[in-house]
């Protein structure tokens, strides 16, 4: 008896969507079990690192150690008062120069600029500064500023840092608005509402998490600087007198306290960057509290 044609090829097309189902199936498992131990990787390793630091760190914790400035070499004394103080004062006075414009520039590449020569030339030496190594950027700042000056300074090691912020948030801002959907900016315009409005009070409004992410990425990056910043504040065992002259910082501390052939001070430089992963987190933290409050307009920040 001879086989029906139709039936045969169904036979055929279903045993071949069956294979092709089952290969997707174990593709799909393959790719999830690897994406799952990535992230177990990944947690391990990050989670091993704050648990040693956190050991380590938390011995040398006091309150003259928060406090007090640093003592003689091989003394024992002293603390890391200067150098949190000036942590605070350098990273936030290039924050307050580096977001407002990363964030500016970046609305007027996802708003205004479109695909021409100038703003693909942005674009193109913003990720070209993402990846410069940081102590280029200290080599330019230390000669163009430094030397002008005449003095290492708060705004020479300010302006260093900005330079490294700025292209982080201008991508990250870029692509985060770049994302909200056109039918919100078209039901404004219906409505006659102002290009800059329509920016302020919807656009940034609805990707305010990934603006501020990108905040927190660049504000995270800076933080822990040391290049930079040996080759524009220098550093000091005195607290902070004005911007015109040098001050502490706690990757500069650090650095200072792990070379020195002392316990002590290998204990005192677990501590600083513990200090310094703390003061990362809480503004983290500090800053998602602010986007999450009611009536919260993340255009203030771009203001």
């Amino acid at each position: 008896m001879q086989e029906d044609p139709k039936t045969n090829y169904k036979e055929r097309l279903q045993d071949i969507m069956l294979r092709r189902s089952s290969r997707r199936r174990l593709v799909d498992k393959v790719v999830s079990i690897s994406a799952i131990l990535s992230v177990i990787l990944a947690v391990v390793l990050l989670g091993s690192i704050l648990i040693e630091v956190v050991i380590n760190g938390a011995r040398a914790l006091s309150i003259n150690f928060l406090t007090q400035p640093p003592g003689a070499i091989g003394s024992g004394l002293g603390g890391i008062g200067p150098a949190i103080e000036g942590t605070l004062i350098v990273v936030g006075l290039a924050s307050a120069i580096g977001a407002p414009v990363g964030v500016l520039a970046g609305i007027y590449l996802s708003e205004f600029a479109g695909n021409g020569i100038f703003p693909s030339s942005v674009r193109f030496f913003s990720d070209v500064l993402v990846g410069l190594p940081s102590i280029v950027i200290g080599i330019v700042a230390y000669i163009s500023l430094v030397l002008t000056l005449g003095s290492f300074s708060v705004w020479a090691g300010a302006l260093a840092l900005s330079i490294i912020m700025i292209p982080i948030v201008v991508r990250v801002t870029e692509e985060t608005l770049k994302v909200v959907p056109n039918s919100m900016k078209e039901a404004g315009h219906s409505l006659g509402i102002p290009k800059r409005k329509i920016i302020l009070h919807i656009v940034l409004k609805s990707a305010k998490s990934g603006v501020i992410t990108g905040i927190i990425l660049a504000i995270s990056r800076i933080a822990g600087e040391t290049a930079p910043l040996i080759m524009t504040i220098l550093g000091t065992d005195l607290f902070f007198t004005s911007l015109t002259g040098p001050v502490d910082a706690l990757p500069l501390r650090i650095w200072r306290l792990v070379s020195q052939p002392y316990q002590y001070a290998h204990d005192f430089g677990w501590g600083a960057a513990l200090i310094l992963i703390l003061m990362v987190l809480g503004l983290s933290l500090g800053l998602r509290l602010l986007a999450h409050r009611r009536g919260f307009k993340i255009g203030t920040i771009a203001a």
